[in-house]
Formats: C-alpha cells, structure tokens, sequence
C-alpha cells in the first residue's frame, strides 16, 4: 500500500522523468533534425513542468499582503520557481524559432534535413 501511495503522491515527477526520456531519446536516437529539435522542445517542457510543479503547493495562497493578515511563510506558494519558468518558456519559444530557421535554410541550401545526408554533403 505505501509504493501506490507514493506514486499518486509523486505522479508528476514520473510524468516529468518520462517526458524527459521521450525527449533525450528522440535528440539521441533520430537522424531528422526536426525531429531532434521536437525532442529538444520535449525535454525542455519537461523540465519547466518538473519547476512549476516544484512551486505548487496545496492548499495555499498567493503571496498579497493583506490588512490583518499575519505572514506566515508556509502557507504562501513562492512565485520564483513560477516566474523564472515564464522566462524560460519565452527564450525557449525565441531559440525555437531560430532553430527553425537555421533549419529551414539546412533544406534550402542541402536538399534535406537528414543529419547524416547533411554531413556527407558538407565534406
């Protein structure tokens, strides 16, 4: 009965650790560099999902002092881990986007996105 209980507690860091070995497999194992930046991407998401559910707590509030309201540190959510994963998701869209970029100059200027086809092309 404790290992079930476990992993009801812990689910989202099993969904994080399997969304992260989706994603190092597919940078590793793929030859299509879309596909490697899919992976990328995967990996990426997995770790600010693993940031975000480090800061969630239950049956908390948002960090807003209020008039008569005694500050009491464990019953607020830290808003850092929240806002460091929003700058995150913006340089991860910005470097997505110029990855996607490199690679479609890749296609223009070799004919395909194959790694291996591209490395025979450049030597």
């Amino acid at each position: 009965m404790e290992e079930t209980s476990i992993l009801i507690t812990h689910f989202n860091y099993f969904v994080c650790i399997a969304l992260m070995m989706i994603g190092f497999y597919a940078m590793m194992a793929k030859r299509n560099l879309v596909k490697k930046l899919v992976g990328i991407n995967i990996f990426q998401w997995s770790i600010i999902l693993f940031f975000v559910s480090l800061g969630a707590k239950p049956n908390a509030a948002v960090p807003v002092l209020v008039a008569g309201r005694e500050l009491i540190a464990n019953q607020y959510v830290n808003p850092l881990p929240h806002v460091l994963m929003l700058t995150a998701i913006v340089v991860g869209v910005a470097t997505t986007g110029v990855a996607l970029a490199l690679l479609l100059r890749i296609y223009k200027t070799y004919g395909t996105v194959d790694e291996t086809e591209v490395l025979k092309k450049i030597k």
